[in-house]
């Protein structure tokens, strides 16, 4: 297949909001694809993952294009492979090489796809809920049988290679202990009272101000990874021996950890994460920081896969082998019970509580109704778009945020509003030289970046607004943190940030 199949595909998504051309275009190609790196560069992730090509290298190579396409996705692909082997002494200029012989063949459109493909700039559409519909099109199977098979095996290049072997491929993904599951999420609630009443029987636990993990371990063997699948095994020492010490041979967990004060209170989230390796300008030496584990969910137990049991029977699964370390909660309450739960969650330190149906099966990769979110406060997750330089006391750092909600669709994130309120003069810092460093303009009023920052926003509500693309705006928005355990794709979309509108709101009509 030729690559300029997938460069005028691309193009061809980008240049429509409906979701349903996406998936058309995207399943035509599918179908035909030669190379599961067809979907990988859909994607916009080279199939080797990040392979090192930083944003100026990629942007100072400027061969003159090749005046007709003959490239080959093969080709592409075998090329990046060989780039990202390349190490040891002259390594630079080697690459360097290699990108240039790579670009010199390549025409126009083809280097501008390169160069957004290799910086994480290739926002093209092809998002992952979109590319999961298209690859069951093309293969004329159920779209529930293709999402589990993606939840199971956590790539879509290889859930779209058996897709079209038929059912039975899709099917002969299994849980594999030390391969990380996609996690399951919860939905917003309007109410703890409303939550439980859509959900009958159901667990009501305390929702922690930490970061998710899975734990994996076989034998003496254990994986931790995060909520992203990046596994962190190497930097939770204390989370390894802990979860050895188990009373089982093998087990998944899902679960929260975050770094407790001698109090018992939860530190700052910054310090939780710093231990992942991503300090957000936090001076606490990471080392002094012992994490703690609370786990909520048992996927695996010696030998038996519960991903499709009840949450009631995963439970008790989950009792018997974490014990202590179960998170609280409370199952079957009554109202009072669970405002009670939400009461101690609350006077703990934690944002809420979880609402869980006990009928629940372990439904990954997605947000459902089974499990639903109750906080005090309304809190969005968004994608950091730009920024503005600041005056006054803040002259010389970035300090306005652009914010945008995702775009279920597969298109760019929607600008839904601004803040520079709630920013400490230790993340102003931070910010300033974190957002430099992924800006794509530099201007002298605003800094455009790459939409790859997700950030947690508090706010009292949203209201109808022409001035922004998605027709709402947020009202009184306040910074609360940055999210590194979380990529844009997990961000909130523009259908969450309306549905926060007063009953009867309706945005303007917009470009989504």
């Amino acid at each position: 297949m030729l690559f300029s199949e997938v460069v005028e595909t691309s193009a061809a998504l980008s240049a429509t909001r409906s979701r349903l051309a996406k998936v058309a275009a995207l399943a035509e190609l599918v179908r035909r694809m030669s190379t599961p790196a067809v979907v990988s560069f859909l994607i916009g992730v080279p199939s080797q993952g990040r392979i090192g090509a930083g944003h100026r290298t990629v942007y100072d190579i400027t061969p003159p294009p090749a005046p007709h396409p003959v490239l080959t996705v093969e080709e592409v692909d075998g090329a990046l492979g060989d780039y990202a082997a390349i190490s040891g002494k002259g390594a630079v200029q080697r690459r360097a090489g290699a990108l240039t012989d790579l670009f010199a063949r390549a025409t126009a459109e083809e280097q501008d796809f390169l160069r957004r493909l290799l910086t994480g700039e290739l926002r093209q559409g092809a998002l992952e809920g979109v590319m999961l519909d298209a690859i069951a099109r093309a293969a004329e199977v159920p779209a529930e049988v293709v999402r589990r098979a993606f939840m199971l095996s956590g790539s879509l290049p290889a859930t779209a290679v058996a897709a079209r072997s038929g059912e039975a491929a899709l099917a002969a993904f299994r849980l594999e202990v030390g391969r990380p599951v996609r996690p399951m999420l919860a939905s917003p609630a309007e109410s703890l009272p409303e939550a439980l009443a859509e959900l009958g029987a159901c667990a009501v636990e305390h929702k922690l101000d930490g970061a998710r993990i899975q734990v994996h371990r076989a034998g003496a063997e254990v994986r931790v990874f995060t909520r992203t699948l990046r596994e962190i095994t190497g930097t939770v020492p204390e989370l390894v021996e802990l979860v050895r010490g188990l009373p089982c041979e093998s087990v998944v967990l899902d679960g929260e950890t975050l770094a407790l004060t001698d109090e018992g209170k939860p530190r700052p989230f910054q310090e939780t994460m710093s231990r992942f390796g991503t300090l957000l300008g936090v001076g606490t030496d990471p080392r002094s920081l012992l994490l703690s584990p609370f786990f909520f969910d048992c996927l695996h137990l010696d030998g038996v896969d519960l991903l499709d049991r009840p949450l009631r029977e995963r439970l008790a699964a989950l009792r018997g082998v974490a014990g202590e370390h179960v998170i609280a909660g409370v199952a079957e309450p009554d109202e009072a019970q669970a405002a009670a739960v939400l009461d101690a969650a609350l006077a703990a330190g934690h944002e809420g509580v979880v609402v869980k149906s006990l009928e629940s099966v372990y439904a990954a990769g997605r947000r459902g109704r089974a499990w639903q979110k109750v906080k005090p406060v309304h809190t969005l997750d968004l994608v950091v778009l730009g920024v503005e330089w600041g005056s006054g006391r803040r002259k010389g750092l970035l300090s306005n945020l652009h914010l945008g909600a995702r775009d279920p669709d597969g298109g760019p994130p929607i600008m839904v509003g601004k803040t520079f309120k709630g920013l400490t003069d230790e993340l102003l810092a931070w910010q300033t030289k974190e957002l430099q460093s992924i800006a794509t303009d530099l201007g002298d009023w605003v800094v455009t970046v790459r939409p790859e920052r997700v950030i947690e926003i508090e706010l009292d509500g949203v209201q109808v607004s022409p001035r922004y693309p998605g027709g709402v705006a947020l009202r009184f928005a306040r910074v609360l943190r940055y999210r590194p355990d979380k990529d844009p794709s997990e961000a909130d979309t523009i259908d969450t940030v309306r549905a926060l509108l007063p009953k009867g709101g309706t945005p303007p009509d917009s470009p989504t």
